[in-house]
């Protein structure tokens, strides 16, 4: 910090009391580097928790997931058959990312920024294999829970004959993608979820909207998910529509690519290029200002070593003071 900025915010700080100064830091905006170091230590906790509850939590996640194909049907069930229905429909798509997100639990397309940052500032064979394990994990737990939950929608009987054609009817639409557009979708969505990483930490009492209004947006583009779609791909096959290999071959293979592309290689890397040269500058500052620190050091041990040196002179001279005088004393008789 130059001598000028330093100057202007003595100067600005004087003008303003200890509540305003508060008031100002808790309206002010996070800086980019302070988002970026907030997502990679909860990156870094992610990477280092126990498999077994990576593995309960994508299980959940998945489950959970499945209720946006669920919410999605319900509406479509009730709306009447007009143009503005898909308007309100694609409302229920946000219903399991609502809970997942503000729950916690483990969704694999977050995982594609919250767990890569650790890697863009460290990249070393420990992180990449530890990314790799928490992936494995989450995305399988996230497979076999909405696996779960079609499996429950299919033979359960828990939705009435007029819901459950409308769930057949809303996971249709795996069907009908091709591999490149579902590809493209997927990248679509992966880089807006990884936006909505970013945004979190910034978003507070506004998260519930912000997960809706991206979602949402997911929705009434038709982008894929790899989660979402995986419970309506289950279904498909439960349900004897189309086999396992021409549905997660498919349209599941080409969303999963596309969520990574989108949320790892677009927008983490973009992400991560924006800051690291502030970054970088700020690690400097403060090694600049180490060296001053250590340069300042030894002058205040030369000064303390004179003002040692100082006493031992005057205490030498005070004690040869003293012996002359004894010298000039008569001595007893």
């Amino acid at each position: 910090m130059s001598v000028l900025e330093k100057d202007t915010n003595r100067r600005s700080q004087a003008r303003l009391s200890e509540t305003e100064r508060k008031k100002v830091e808790s309206v002010a905006r996070f800086r980019s580097p302070v988002i970026y170091e907030v997502i990679r230590r909860q990156g870094r906790e992610e990477l280092h928790r126990p498999s077994v509850s990576l593995w309960v939590a994508g299980v959940a996640a998945g489950v959970v997931m499945g209720f946006s194909v669920v919410a999605e049907s319900l509406l479509k069930s009730h709306l009447p058959d007009q143009s503005w229905a898909p308007l309100v429909e694609h409302l229920g798509y946000s219903l399991g990312f609502l809970i997942v997100i503000m729950a916690r639990l483990q969704l694999f397309t977050e995982n594609t920024i919250t767990a890569v940052l650790p890697i863009c500032a460290y990249p070393t064979m420990q992180n990449f294999l530890a990314v790799a394990r928490l992936w494995t994990y989450v995305l399988l737990g996230n497979l076999i829970g909405t696996l779960m939950l079609a499996a429950f929608i299919r033979y359960s009987g828990a939705l009435t004959p007029q819901d459950y054609t409308a769930f057949a009817e809303v996971s249709q639409k795996v069907l009908e993608s091709s591999f490149g557009h579902a590809l493209v979708g997927g990248m679509i969505s992966g880089f807006l979820i990884a936006c909505l990483v970013w945004l979190t930490p910034t978003a507070q009492a506004a998260e519930f909207w912000m997960v809706l209004v991206i979602t949402y947006v997911i929705a009434l583009g038709g982008f894929s998910h790899v989660v979402v779609g995986s419970a309506e791909a289950w279904f498909v096959v439960i349900n004897g529509d189309a086999g396992f290999g021409h549905v997660f071959g498919g349209y599941v293979l080409a969303a999963l690519i596309g969520n990574v592309l989108g949320g790892t290689g677009l927008f983490t890397l973009l992400a991560y290029t924006q800051v690291v040269g502030e970054l970088d500058e700020e690690s400097k500052q403060q090694t600049d200002e180490e060296d001053d620190e250590d340069e300042v050091e030894p002058q205040e041990d030369a000064d303390e070593e004179s003002d040692s040196e100082s006493d031992d002179n005057s205490g030498s001279s005070t004690s040869k003071d003293k012996d002359r005088r004894r010298s000039r004393e008569p001595s007893a008789a």
